[in-house]
Parts: structure tokens; C-alpha cells; sequence
């Protein structure tokens, strides 16, 4: 990893996140157990994902100067986000990342930090 550039520019920047973002909706589209919290047309919230990812990884503040603040935990407390959930998103997460063909250290820290965001929105336990 080149520490003097962020994750952001060592992936490719915009049109790396933008093949994120659309291949991580796809399978989050079509993942039962998971897809049924997300909105049919997932455009919307997959244009802010890619918003939310270009700040996330160190690119522009994409997300803040048209939302603010990102809020993660509060935007997500409408939805019931529980363990099991969590693991779904993070399979598709892992999925996305390994068809991207991302790896090494850039590819663990990414994951690692969509982890951590998982593991936090987690507002409802499994029945």
C-alpha cells in the first residue's frame, strides 16, 4: 500500500467505486434474506452508496456536501439490520471486492472498514 495515496486513488477512483457500487447491488438485489429491507429499484440508494463509498475510501466528499453529515447508524435505524443480515451484506461485499479483483492490503483494509460498518449498523437481533 502506498500510504501517501488514499484507498480511493490506489483502487482507480471514480470508476472503480462506480463497478463497486453496481456489482454490489446486483447481488445485494437478488440475495434473499437481505434484499427484502432495500427499495425494488435500488438506483437511489445505490447512487448514494456511490457517494457514500468515494468519501469512505478518501475521494471527494461526495456524500456530505449533498447530505451532510453520513449519519450511518441513525439512517439505518428504519430498517431491521440484524446479525444475520450484516452477514449477508458483508458475503456480497467479499463477493464484489473478489470479482473486482481486488487484493492484497488494499483489498483487506477495504474489507476490513466495511466490517466495522456492518457489525455497527446492526439495530435488530435475529428471530
Amino acid at each position: 500500500m502506498d500510504m501517501n495515496k488514499s484507498i480511493y486513488e490506489m483502487i482507480g477512483g471514480a470508476p472503480t467505486i462506480r463497478r463497486l457500487v453496481d456489482t454490489f447491488y446486483s447481488k445485494v438485489g437478488a440475495r434473499e434474506g437481505l434484499k427484502e429491507i432495500f427499495p425494488e429499484d435500488l438506483k437511489e440508494t445505490a447512487d448514494k452508496q456511490y457517494l457514500f463509498l468515494t468519501q469512505f475510501f478518501g475521494g471527494p466528499t461526495l456524500y456530505s456536501d449533498q447530505y451532510g453529515h453520513p449519519m450511518l447508524r441513525a439512517r439505518h435505524m428504519p430498517f431491521e439490520v440484524t446479525p444475520t443480515r450484516a452477514k449477508l451484506w458483508l458475503a456480497c461485499m467479499a463477493e464484489t471486492l473478489d470479482e473486482l479483483g481486488l487484493e492484497g492490503p488494499v483489498r483487506d483494509y477495504m474489507y476490513e472498514r466495511m466490517i466495522q460498518t456492518g457489525h455497527h449498523m446492526v439495530n435488530t437481533p435475529d428471530r
